[in-house]
């Protein structure tokens, strides 16, 4: 029997590869978060308000799982007004998802996981448009072996996202394997690390971690050169350092700092071509919030 937190476990740790890559491996029912990329060298500043909740139903005499869900990501681009004409139409980024996601226990140690994503993605300088809409599906497969030495688990799967620069689907891969009863590494893609336990609540981690957006610009920017720009685009190679504390046995606090390694902010025609450089230089990363689990 698949326990009920594990099954919700996987499930929300696929839903990231639709939405962003992040962040935890733990089942959310409720998160707030905060981050800051401050001003860089190329006066450019990024913050976001994110919030998750999730609602898992147990079905099929409790193997398998339904999960609704929810996140919402405000972002905050400040880029200098002189920049290029209408830079004030990029200052806030809207994204929504609504998550539909199954799980299926295909035998004692397999288990298949399906999700269907809406997205809504914008600027919402106008009313809500036809472009601000795109679909995400996820579907993979995972294991979780516990009673054992050294417990692991192995996700592998394929997402498409209808609002990445890439437009065909991508494999991604998590392994993770707890090596020391402190001590657990990560490799896959887009994420890798380190995590430190300890018996008294705290909780260390170090990643390196792909982020990112791709949002509908509502009333296209016309550029120079006659280029006309349908989209705008941001993604990071991240190398953090975390901390969280368990203040109850559901409710965690976390803060998260760092660097980016790569940066790259764009904006981009109906093609998803790269015609004009927004923020090309790396920074700082910062992130805070407080999570409810299972």
């Amino acid at each position: 029997m698949i326990k009920h937190k594990y099954a919700c476990l996987v499930i929300l740790f696929l839903m990231m590869f639709v939405v962003e890559p992040f962040y935890s491996q733990t089942p959310d029912v409720l998160r707030l978060e905060y981050m800051l990329m401050p001003e860089n060298s190329g006066e450019v500043e990024t913050s976001r308000i994110k919030l998750v909740l999730n609602v898992p139903f147990a079905v099929r005499d409790k193997k398998d799982y339904v999960v609704l869900g929810a996140e919402y990501n405000r972002y905050n681009f400040e880029v200098p007004d002189d920049l290029f004409p209408d830079a004030g139409d990029l200052s806030k980024f809207h994204v929504l998802d609504v998550n539909f996601a199954y799980l299926y226990k295909l035998s004692e140690k397999w288990n298949l996981i399906g999700v269907v994503t809406p997205r809504w993605s914008s600027n919402f300088v106008e009313e809500l448009q036809e472009d601000d809409f795109n679909m995400n599906y996820t579907v993979g497969a995972y294991k979780n072996i516990k009673d054992v030495e050294k417990p692991y688990m192995l996700v592998l799967g394929i997402s498409y996202n209808g609002t990445s620069p890439i437009d065909v689907p991508l494999p991604f891969v998590y392994y993770e394997k707890r090596f020391h009863p402190n001590w657990s590494y990560v490799l896959g893609a887009p994420k890798s690390g380190m995590k430190y336990f300890t018996k008294k609540g705290h909780f260390f981690q170090t990643e390196v971690f792909l982020d990112g957006y791709y949002v509908n610009i509502q009333n296209d920017i016309l550029l120079s050169g006659n280029n006309l720009s349908t989209d705008v685009s941001s993604t990071a190679l991240l190398l953090t350092l975390g901390y969280q504390y368990k203040i109850t046995k559901d409710m965690s606090f976390y803060f998260i700092g760092g660097r980016s390694i790569y940066q790259n902010s764009a904006l981009r025609n109906e093609e998803r071509e790269d015609i004009f450089t927004l923020n090309d230089a790396a920074g700082l990363y910062f992130r805070t919030g407080i999570r409810i689990g299972i």
